[in-house]
């Protein structure tokens, strides 16, 4: 991955946090910039064809306590 350096400005409050947890967890600080950059760029990328994502009917509005029971049990029968 070719690196390319860049000037931005960031509050003051923002980056005494990184420069505390950088130097808690013994991590460049040009990391956790890195990893901020890389997450926005993420955000911005845009598709030109739709998704195929499938519509599931079960016929009835699934309730929230539903969804919890289903994966309780798959969950349980997957141990």
């Amino acid at each position: 991955m070719a690196l390319k350096k860049t000037t931005v400005m960031v509050d003051e409050q923002d980056l005494a946090l990184i420069k505390a947890a950088a130097e808690r967890e013994g991590r460049p600080e040009s990391e956790y910039f890195r990893e901020a950059f890389h997450l926005a760029a993420l955000r911005t990328q845009r598709w030109d064809e739709d998704w195929d994502i499938p519509r599931l009917d079960f016929g009835h509005p699934v309730s929230a306590e539903e969804i919890h029971e289903t994966v309780s049990d798959a969950v349980s029968d997957h141990k």
